[in-house]
């Protein structure tokens, strides 16, 4: 019996490591990559035009990042697998990517060894996660329990944190809801519960926030 390649598209915003990633994928003959994207909104495109099996997803990248990609892509493809390749295993990442969806998430320096079976575990159905960001989910999941999480960041909304770091890279509102396909409106109210729920005030506040939780870092 033949069995189908899992068909694999790539998304991140450099393009060495896009050509890497290829490199190290084409030793393998059930695994066939077949595009690739630099940004989030490119990625939706792609997605909509290959219908790939899995798409193996940067976080950090310039305009639509990987967060918001996510969520728009399994809104219009909840079919579509997002595997997550990032060198990023603090809370304020793995949560959110968990909550809207993502079937795995694979460190970048371990990507000789992880990114093949995280590829054939999310295609499959299975989920795959780096024993360091597995650590962050199951310690999240007990303090839920717990109910001893004051962490005002885990009370905000998936949009609400997708409106923060978008601010914290200095987008407009106008520029806001066009990455996020929502009215000005709707962005102001997802602005105003995240700075209430954060008792932020300005700008200046919410950015020098995003860097210390390593929301903008690059």
């Amino acid at each position: 019996m033949i069995m189908t390649a899992i068909r694999v598209l790539l998304v991140d915003d450099h393009a060495i490591l896009r050509a890497g990633l290829r490199s190290l994928l084409a030793a393998y003959s059930d695994i066939k990559v077949v595009g690739e994207a630099a940004d989030g909104a490119d990625a939706l495109a792609r997605v909509n035009e290959l219908a790939p099996d899995v798409v193996v997803m940067d976080i950090a990248m310039p305009g639509v990042n990987g967060l918001v990609a996510t969520r728009q892509i399994l809104q219009a493809h909840p079919k579509t697998k997002i595997l997550i390749l990032t060198q990023y295993d603090n809370k304020e990442y793995v949560l959110p990517l968990m909550k809207v969806g993502a079937a795995g998430y694979v460190l970048k320096q371990s990507v000789d060894t992880d990114l093949v079976a995280g590829i054939r575990a999310v295609a499959r159905g299975d989920s795959f996660l780096h024993p360091s960001v597995a650590k962050v989910v199951l310690d999240a999941y007990l303090q839920e329990s717990n109910s001893a999480d004051d962490d005002p960041y885990t009370q905000l909304t998936a949009r609400e944190r997708e409106v923060l770091i978008l601010v914290a890279q200095g987008r407009s509102t106008r520029e806001i809801a066009g990455l996020l396909h929502i009215s000005p409106n709707t962005v102001d109210v997802h602005r105003a519960h995240m700075m209430q729920k954060l008792d932020l005030h300005n700008v200046a506040e919410i950015s020098a926030y995003a860097v210390r939780h390593g929301l903008t870092a690059r």
